[in-house]
């Protein structure tokens, strides 16, 4: 079993980036039409589509989900899922021919290397290169010009890469992919101990949280510039509703290991998926996304 979201059969990711730029983007695509839910936490979201991923919306089922850098800006690119998509005469089928349904969402990497941002081609060709072969934590596709850690600028904050895990459990298939480009620091709470994050002059790690904690004069303004995104996806039936209760239930896996996280400067977000595979537990589910986007996340500074 690959230790990623192609772990659930029928999903298939691919990447496309520009390096020199410091930007890319990252699709999910879902083959036979996936239930999807998500659950934003992060109080400065960049997302499209997201609203039809509620649990009273008439569309239950996604295509695709996008991940890409370039903020704002840059979920223009989506287009070029539907382009794909629409070639391949897959999405809701209405009168006038196929409209896809690709709900998501961006971060903001314009001060990365470069205020450039994805675009439909580049986009298109994450479509084009999507596979269900194993993933390794690179920085890659959305990842591109990630980094956690921003309290102290930019500059003094640390690289992240595009994190992955998965778990089984019995025949229960639970995977996440996830984007870190937090305000906060990442801990392993295993050890309770920073492993990415703000750093001083001299590169060493400054505590976000405990400065948060301490400073009386705190004023952070109106930075809206970090979020953290995540796909966790599964085998297991799930209707809409449920689906989003697993990804409330999955945003544990980014307190576990973000500090601070959920802030007014991210927009944390995350999507589920589920294929309709087998019947499991909604409470299992959801602890197993937990998990998984625990390892996801730790994944994105470990392993470079």
């Amino acid at each position: 079993m690959n230790n990623d979201l192609t772990a659930v059969r029928g999903i298939k990711v691919g990447n496309a980036e520009n390096m020199k730029a410091g930007t890319g983007c990252t699709v999910v695509l879902c083959k036979d039409n996936f239930t999807i839910g998500s659950e934003v936490r992060g109080a400065a979201p960049a997302s499209r589509e997201i609203a039809l991923t509620s649990s009273e919306a008439v569309v239950s089922q996604a295509n695709a989900v996008f991940l890409t850098g370039g903020s704002a800006f840059g979920l223009d690119a989506a287009g070029g899922i539907m382009k794909y998509l629409a070639e391949k005469n897959i999405g809701f089928r209405t009168a006038g021919g196929v409209v896809p349904i690709v709900p998501s969402a961006a971060i903001y990497d314009l001060e990365y290397k470069s205020n450039e941002k994805p675009d439909q081609k580049m986009a298109y060709q994450a479509a084009k290169n999507a596979s269900n072969g194993p993933l390794t934590a690179k920085a890659v596709g959305a990842a591109a010009g990630a980094k956690c850690g921003k309290i102290n600028g930019i500059k003094n904050a640390s690289k992240t890469v595009l994190g992955h895990a998965a778990v089984k459990n019995g025949n229960l298939i639970t995977a996440a992919l996830a984007v870190v480009n937090a305000f906060g620091d990442i801990k392993n709470p295993e050890e309770n101990k920073i492993i990415a994050g703000a750093k001083n002059d001299r590169g060493k790690f400054i505590d976000t949280e405990n400065l948060m904690l301490n400073n009386n004069d705190l004023n952070l303004g109106f930075i809206r510039e970090n979020t953290t995104l995540v796909v966790a996806a599964t085998n297991a039936v799930l209707n809409k509703s449920e689906a989003n209760r697993v990804s409330m239930m999955a945003h544990s896996g980014l307190s576990r290991t973000i500090y601070p996280v959920h802030t007014l400067l991210d927009g944390d977000t995350i999507f589920t998926l589920a294929s309709n595979k087998i019947q499991a537990d909604i409470n299992q589910v959801g602890t197993a996304a937990a998990y998984v986007v625990q390892k996801a996340i730790i994944n994105s500074v470990l392993q470079k």
